[in-house]
């Protein structure tokens, strides 16, 4: 109960901001969820015995989804300042773990949501379908998997998760996006692509939340953080997203290339 009480408390709260707030909220509320991602990966990094350069982190990626500046001359940058603060690091075998650890994190939760300000940016039902296929089929995969749900996917890494949760997800996150994207007429592309855009978006969100699964279980933990009652933390619940808006805003520029 808990869990969906915080669901109908974010959800709407979500659509309305993506729908009717001004594109500087709309950053903003990206750069917030974003850096408390950023916050708990930190705690993950830390408990694997790596002291991450969290000031430096936090500034590079308010700034890779405030501004529109190309990553790639912001990584650079932030590359050669990690490495000049290294040299207050005593342990020198740390120094290269700390500068490693702090800018894959910067990139894994902040790089997603500069891409999905991008998707805001092109059409606002870009940003949120991807939001609708997750949400959908986390679901799908929780209710499917606990009532019919026997053959494990990935026992090592998350063994609550089954095969028929995963398919589940994927049908009815997948049905429901290509039916967003139908109803709302957000694209001229043929039905077959769109529904071939939203299985993407799916099994992307699936290997996501798998990912973060194992980023976890390296550092004992059993959730990223406790922000949302019955959820876990920002992390947990935005870890699908991490892999969704990259593998959406890819499949996007491939079909416009191809056209």
């Amino acid at each position: 109960m808990t869990r969906v009480l915080t669901a109908l408390i974010l959800i709407p709260l979500a659509i309305g901001l993506i729908f009717l707030g001004p594109p500087l909220a709309v950053r903003a509320a990206l750069a917030g969820v974003a850096l408390l991602c950023l916050r708990e990966c930190f705690a993950i990094v830390e408990a694997m015995g790596v002291k991450p350069f969290r000031p430096v982190g936090y500034a590079a990626g308010a700034v890779m989804i405030l501004t529109s500046e190309p990553l790639g001359p912001l990584l650079v940058v932030v590359t050669v300042a990690l490495l000049a603060l290294t040299l207050q690091i005593e342990r020198h075998e740390l120094a290269m773990p700390a500068v490693a650890y702090t800018t894959f994190v910067v990139i894994y939760t902040c790089g997603p949501f500069a891409l999905a300000r991008a998707l805001h940016e092109i059409n606002p039902h870009w940003m949120f379908v991807a939001l609708l296929v997750n949400w959908v089929g986390d679901s799908a995969a929780l209710y499917v998997g606990r009532s019919i749900g026997k053959n494990k996917l990935a026992p090592s890494i998350s063994p609550n998760k089954t095969w028929e949760g995963t398919i589940a997800s994927l049908m009815l996150g997948g049905g429901a996006g290509l039916a967003y994207l139908l109803y709302f007429d957000v694209s001229s592309l043929h039905w077959a692509l769109l529904a071939g855009v939203a299985a993407v978006i799916n099994i992307a969100g699936q290997t996501g939340d798998l990912a973060e699964s194992v980023l976890k279980r390296g550092a004992d933990l059993k959730d990223s953080g406790a922000l949302l009652p019955g959820h876990g933390g920002m992390l947990d619940r935005m870890d699908g997203a991490l892999f969704a808006y990259p593998a959406l805003y890819l499949a996007l520029e491939a079909l416009r290339r191809l056209a």
